[in-house]
């Protein structure tokens, strides 16, 4: 069993990151969706064997990857930040290309919103953000062999 905390839209808000340091040393891995990627970085710093960082718009310099695929036990997981997916408009960009890579998880920020979508056969979910912008929240994700589970937890 692997624990995954994710992370999206911090735009840096360090104070946000830090109120929830505990939870990154508690677990398994930790991934940021961007928006900033070096907010990413920051918490790859303390975190340099179990952080993934993905770029968002917002995110110049680039520090991580526009998109990247995690195998964690036997769940392919695909992360990006979502602008490329135009999925302030729709989700079935994303969707396919999940699918596309074998991926029954796809990870995205950009809209602000948590929220959680299955679209032909592919469980997409967005953690919210991480800054003042919206409520604050983060991901909390649960991979054991070939079967994961959610939630979103609301910070502050």
């Amino acid at each position: 069993m692997k624990t995954i905390v994710i992370l999206s839209d911090t735009h840096g808000f360090r104070r946000g990151i830090d109120e929830i340091e505990h939870l990154f040393a508690e677990n398994d891995m930790v991934i940021h969706l961007g928006d900033t990627s070096a907010d990413g970085n920051y918490i790859r710093t303390k975190f340099p064997a179990k952080t993934i960082v993905i770029n968002g718009n917002c995110d110049l310099p680039a520090l991580g990857d526009d998109e990247k695929v995690i195998e964690v036990e036997n769940i392919k997981i695909f992360a990006c930040h979502g602008h490329k997916f135009s999925v302030k408009t729709t989700l079935a960009k994303l969707a396919a290309r999940a699918k596309e890579l074998g991926c029954a998880v796809a990870l995205y920020g950009h809209t602000h919103r948590a929220r959680a979508d299955i679209i032909d056969g592919v469980t997409l979910i967005n953690p919210g953000a991480g800054s003042r912008y919206g409520e604050r929240s983060y991901l909390y994700l649960v991979v054991s062999g070939d079967k994961f589970t959610y939630k979103t937890v609301s910070i502050g």
